[in-house]
């Protein structure tokens, strides 16, 4: 079979290797889609948290489960999904029902090879059904659980003015659901494409460019003098990050989605004043699946929205370094094995 490997920061090489071996407690699935996202990119530019090289990308996933090993309510040929994140199953967060946060995780395209490539083996714990979902939907299941982990996380209230740092494929989906939650939702990115992308297909009412030197008069504008009640950062930028803590409102809560190599440093008698509330959203588990996958067969969320981008397996290479570009516009590619 074929594979695509990220051998160093910046290139690809195509391997050909042998098919995997059906193994005791995993299965096999023939891959149909991949989804490419943000943090894809930023393991191709070399700034990607826990990453080492060479590495096989890919963990938006659709496909047809060609063999499995124990998954009694599986059938041979039907399309599937996986949740990415291989957990222990005995830790203290899987004994929690956090298994999203494992403290052994293994993460496909992470910390082991994913999944662009002709068969991927995985857990059969880790199957999910595709239900009526097209190849295309499917492979756009586990950004959206990350991003309906992220809102649930943030405890949105219908009213609250919601501040969303980042307008990339995390950061639009969560633009998109926590409107869907009833807030009112600012969208905030240095790219005004991206921006205007955020206001005509999700119908935003707010937008403000991050290099904007009025931009908290802005937000207290909108926000009638109060600012924010809740801020996430879908940027995984340090500086972003940083700057994001100033603009939540006394009593807010900051969600961190967005991921970075570096330190957080914020004021502490500024943060401690407002009471805030900071706190991270890590993957997802099984629930957000299944909610995700429920929205979408019932059409509350249109995942073809975010594909920009559409190349065949063997074009990932001479396309792949254009896509972090500013002026590609960038939100999502598909890439189809066939």
């Amino acid at each position: 079979m074929r594979k695509s490997v990220c051998t160093t920061p910046g290139k690809f090489e195509y391997v050909h290797t042998e098919k995997p071996d059906l193994t005791e407690g995993n299965a096999i699935i023939r891959i149909k889609r991949i989804g490419v996202c943000g943090t894809d990119l930023h393991a191709f530019e070399g700034t990607q948290p826990y990453f080492e090289y060479p590495r096989v990308l890919g963990h938006e996933l659709a496909g047809e489960l060609d063999a499995f090993d124990s998954a009694p309510s599986f059938k041979k040929g039907e399309a599937v999904t996986f949740i990415p994140y291989f957990h222990c199953g005995g830790c203290i967060a899987c004994r929690s029902d956090k298994p999203n946060c494992c403290t052994s995780l293994q993460v496909c395209w992470v910390h082991i090879d994913g999944g662009m490539a002709e068969y991927l083996s995985v857990p059969s714990y880790a199957l999910v059904h595709g239900g009526s979902l097209s190849y295309d939907a499917l492979a756009l299941v586990e950004p959206l659980a990350i991003v309906a982990h992220g809102v649930r996380r943030a405890g949105i209230k219908p009213g609250e003015f919601t501040l969303v740092v980042g307008a990339g494929p995390i950061g639009l989906g969560i633009m998109e659901l926590g409107r869907i939650a009833g807030a009112t939702v600012i969208a905030m990115d240095i790219n005004e494409a991206r921006l205007a992308f955020a206001k005509e297909k999700l119908r935003l009412p707010y937008t403000i460019k991050i290099t904007d030197p009025h931009v908290t008069e802005q937000l207290l504008h909108i926000t009638n003098g109060d600012m924010p009640t809740v801020v996430i950062d879908a940027t995984g930028n340090l500086k972003a990050i940083n700057n994001s803590f100033q603009y939540l409102a006394h009593g807010g809560r900051y969600v961190l989605v967005g991921l970075q190599r570096g330190e957080v440093c914020f004021s502490h008698p500024e943060f401690h004043k407002r009471e805030a509330t900071l706190m991270s959203s890590r993957n997802a588990n099984r629930e957000i699946f299944a909610k995700v996958i429920s929205s979408m067969e019932r059409g509350l969320i249109e995942p073809e929205t975010y594909i920009t981008h559409r190349v065949k397996f063997d074009q990932v290479q001479q396309d792949f370094a254009s896509w972090p570009q500013p002026e590609t516009v960038f939100i999502k590619a598909m890439i189809e094995m066939d």
